[in-house]
């Protein structure tokens, strides 16, 4: 047995045997010999690090990266490995591995971890998991260095694919429960016990037996309540109640007593809506939540109207600590007080009283008139004059949309009826496919009031009426903002026969003003020539429309430069179809249950000894009238008319063809209005009228009639034939 270096016998080392050298891999600094503890105290070297654990519970995952920090003590060789806290991992995170001596793997397990085994790419083995180093702070690579150790770059950790799963899933996600905390703590602790407080007066005189009533207002900072007392002098008549206005908030604008759970400030959602297992979540969005406007410090001032319920509360004067406060916040100087002193000599009675919100206007209002109510009288002759008489409906239709920044919004298309009869407005949303709103009625038939008008009046609203609809108006609807871009053709052919009741169908009012500006703007005239360089005299509406509104678009709306285009629409002189003409022939002989084709041809045959099959059209028109064929004789001549061959003959045998309905039936052809009806495209409503059905304007005729002088202007046939028509 040797001793010392030398190992056991034969040269194996015995079991419990230290091989471990006496003296250090690194070679001994020229510095003072301190101990570890000494000269490594509070010097702690900082690894970041990650290990891979297999999983094997779940299917969707087979391992997961997790990221730790392993610290490194050199003043006693401890080690401490503490994870990365990471939301909603699934499993407990902090503190892995306590501060220790950390043994190394068997058979080396009677050793322990030192500052040798550590560096970037350096993979350990702490108590059966291995851990890869990559990457250290700037004090442990100084460190490394210092002691000859070369330090490789960082590098990442590879990827984990749970937590990329779960990233694109919270980032798709909002929250379940989306809890809102309003802090009112510090506020309260600010302004409590502060109190604004103000002098105020209440003029009742316009009511029956009603005077001047004075008040004291309340304001709280802490949390910006009020409450309104009321000063009763001595010998009133009144008795004293304890308080005008309980402590609340004071709304701007009172809308009536709320439901039990309107007033909550969010709407609940149901999520799973099943009848024993209900899960409910707050609304993120703030459907159901009430921007209800209250009265707050810098409404309040001297001289400023309250809107107590109704009742409107003037601000006469207030105290030194108002004063002080108003001074130092807002920097307002100015508190002079005011002195109402109003004593009305008769008190007159009351002749009406505000609308209670039932019933209409007019039934509530004419029944505070007269002891005994009666009904409103409505306008009898207007409604005899304007109802629904046969095929005239006497309903201006018109195609509008909402005036919005939301796209969604702005794309939906309605149809506003308004009824002359009674002026009430119906709003139809055509349904359009695949565009995730239902359509069909938007509003219910009904009168609309205008906007910006008191909700309980004392006088009858101003309701809509016909002068305030025509093509470029907009109608700000129940909040909706409506852009009336395009009538129906009916509309337009009924305001512009009633012209006296639609401004903007009048077109001796459009002319006069169109004449006044032209006579003083000659430059304006020569652009109709500029567009017409063939010297036509005509052009089209989509020409005409965008001269038009760059010329007097100040001047005049859509309606008017519309109408002016209507009446100087181009005549076109359509022809008949073939096609049409037989169906509507072979239509009559069907009515009238004619079959005797053979007798016809047979007169025809013997008409044509030289049997060429070919007939003179007064013969065929002969032949047809000596065996009493049931046709019209306007329809008979155009059907000759267009059968009609250039030297004057007509093909009796094709003419035969054409009206056996029997054998060789026509179907009469679809309109191009009943295709586009059928048609589900929502690009349809994308066009105007005026771009579905094109016509020329004439601009000379129009100018003519201003009395201008205008460049010679030639029309002809051949022009006009040349324009497509």
């Amino acid at each position: 047995m040797s001793t010392g270096t030398k190992l056991g016998i034969g040269g194996v080392p015995l079991p419990g045997e230290d091989l471990r050298p006496k003296n250090s891999v690194y070679p001994r600094g020229e510095g003072p010999d301190r101990p570890a503890w000494l000269a490594f105290d509070k010097q702690v070297l900082c690894f970041d690090a990650y290990f891979q654990e297999s999983i094997t519970e779940r299917p969707q995952e087979q391992y997961r990266i997790r990221k730790c920090r392993i610290y490194f003590y050199p003043e006693d060789d401890t080690v401490q490995v503490v994870e990365q806290r990471q939301p909603n991992v699934g499993f407990p995170q902090g503190t892995i591995l306590k501060r220790h001596r950390v043994p190394l793997v068997a058979p080396n397990d009677d050793r322990f971890h030192t500052i040798e085994y550590f560096n970037v790419g350096s993979e350990l083995s702490f108590y059966g998991r291995v851990y890869k180093i990559i990457d250290c702070d700037q004090f442990t690579r100084n460190f490394l260095t210092k002691l000859g150790v070369r330090v490789p770059p960082g590098f990442s950790a590879p990827e984990d694919p749970f937590l990329k799963q779960r990233q694109g899933l919270d980032g798709g996600q909002n929250p379940l429960r989306p809890y809102e905390r309003v802090d009112s703590l510090k506020k309260f602790l600010n302004h409590d016990q502060h109190v604004l407080r103000f002098w105020a007066v209440w003029d009742n005189t316009d009511s029956l037996y009603g005077d001047i009533r004075e008040f004291v207002l309340h304001y709280f900072l802490s949390d910006d309540t009020m409450e309104i007392r009321e000063v009763l002098p001595p010998n009133s008549g009144r008795d004293a109640p304890p308080i005008f206005l309980s402590r609340g908030k004071l709304p701007k604008e009172f809308q009536g007593l709320r439901l039990p759970g309107e007033n909550a400030q969010r709407t609940v959602l149901n999520v799973f809506g099943q009848l024993n297992k209900q899960r409910y979540i707050l609304d993120n969005l703030k459907t159901g939540a009430l921007n209800d406007a209250y009265y707050t410090d810098q409404d309040l001032a001297i001289g400023k109207m309250l809107n107590v319920y109704g009742r409107n509360v003037l601000i006469t004067d207030c105290d030194e600590f108002t004063k002080n406060f108003y001074r130092t916040k807002y920097g307002l100087q100015d508190f002079s007080p005011i002195s109402y002193n109003k004593k009305a000599s008769t008190k007159p009675l009351k002749q009406a009283y505000p609308y209670t919100g039932f019933g209409s206007e007019e039934d509530s209002l004419s029944s505070t008139k007269k002891i005994i109510p009666e009904p409103p009288k409505k306008d009898f002759v207007k409604f005899m004059g304007f109802d629904r008489q046969g095929y005239e409906t006497n309903i201006l239709r018109f195609m509008a949309r909402i005036i919005t920044k939301d796209s969604i919004q702005s794309a939906r298309r309605f149809i506003i009826s308004y009824y002359l009869s009674d002026d009430t407005i119906y709003i139809y949303e055509p349904p359009v496919r695949n565009s995730g709103i239902q359509g069909g009625k938007f509003l219910e038939r009904q009168r609309i009031k205008k906007p910006n008008q008191t909700r309980y009046p004392v006088e009858i609203s101003d309701y809509f009426g016909a002068e305030d609809f025509y093509v470029g108006a907009c109608l700000e609807i129940n909040g909706f903002i409506f852009d009336l871009y395009d009538a129906d053709e009916y509309a337009f052919k009924l305001m512009e026969e009633h012209s006296h009741m639609f401004s903007k169908a009048n077109r001796s009012l459009i002319m006069q003003k169109l004449k006044d500006f032209f006579t003083s703007n000659s430059a304006a005239v020569s652009q109709f020539d500029a567009h017409d360089p063939h010297r036509r005299g005509y052009f089209g509406f989509e020409t005409y429309y965008c001269l038009m509104k760059n010329i007097v678009g100040h001047l005049l709306v859509d309606h008017e430069i519309i109408t002016i285009a209507r009446y100087y629409a181009q005549q076109v002189i359509q022809e008949h179809d073939i096609y049409s003409v037989v169906s509507v022939a072979q239509e009559h002989l069907r009515k009238n249950n004619y079959e005797t084709f053979s007798s016809l041809k047979e007169n025809l045959i013997t008409r044509d000894p030289s049997m060429k099959g070919r007939l003179p059209a007064d013969e065929v028109r002969i032949a047809l009238k000596s065996v009493h064929v049931p046709l019209p004789d306007y329809l008979l001549n155009t059907l000759i008319k267009l059968m009609t061959q250039d030297d004057g003959c007509v093909d009796y045998l094709d003419l035969l063809k054409a009206l056996n309905w029997r054998e060789a039936s026509v179907e009469a052809p679809k309109l191009p209005t009943e295709e586009a009806r059928l048609n589900d495209d929502p690009k349809n409503f994308e066009k105007t009228t005026h771009e579905r059905k094109k016509f020329n304007v004439q601009y000379s005729e129009f100018l003519k009639d201003l009395g201008l002088n205008t460049t010679n202007v030639t029309i002809t046939q051949n022009n006009y034939e040349d324009s497509g028509h």
